[in-house]
């Protein structure tokens, strides 16, 4: 791991709440925002950094992503929070964003849907689950 740390959904509100200059990237598709759901911040005073690691339908990896971070106004010295599904591609974008200098970036564990349960339904951890706000797309 060349990134910060995994943190959990809640511990990530929490230091969003806390830390003014505090981000959160959510690093899934543009389909997966609109027909799944987004984090809402709005609480906060925050708006959700969106930028796909990946294209949705080809998963076609976006090379453009540092680049799009940057021009979000997220950089060094700032606190970076990626989220995914599921905790796995925003790990890749943690580890991105930190060999680009930017950051501490952290991976939020079980992302925006959690794990699979017993019966293969998303919905172990994660945003949703965790009772965290969050608005339909």
């Amino acid at each position: 791991m060349t990134y910060a740390g995994d943190v959990t959904p809640t511990d990530t509100y929490a230091a969003l709440a806390a830390d003014p200059d505090a981000v959160l990237v959510d690093v899934r598709t543009k389909a997966e925002w609109t027909y799944v759901g987004l984090p809402d911040l709005a609480a906060l005073g925050k708006d959700v950094v969106l930028t796909e690691w990946v294209s949705y339908p080809g998963g076609v990896r976006n090379d453009a992503f540092v680049d799009e971070l940057r021009r979000a106004g997220v950089g060094e010295g700032r606190s970076i929070y990626f989220l995914c599904r599921s905790g796995v591609r925003s790990k890749h974008a943690a580890d991105a964003a930190t060999a680009a200098g930017l950051g501490p970036a952290y991976n939020i564990v079980d992302g925006f849907e959690g794990q699979l349960d017993a019966g293969q339904h998303r919905g172990v951890g994660g945003w949703k689950a965790s009772g965290l706000p969050w608005r339909q797309g």
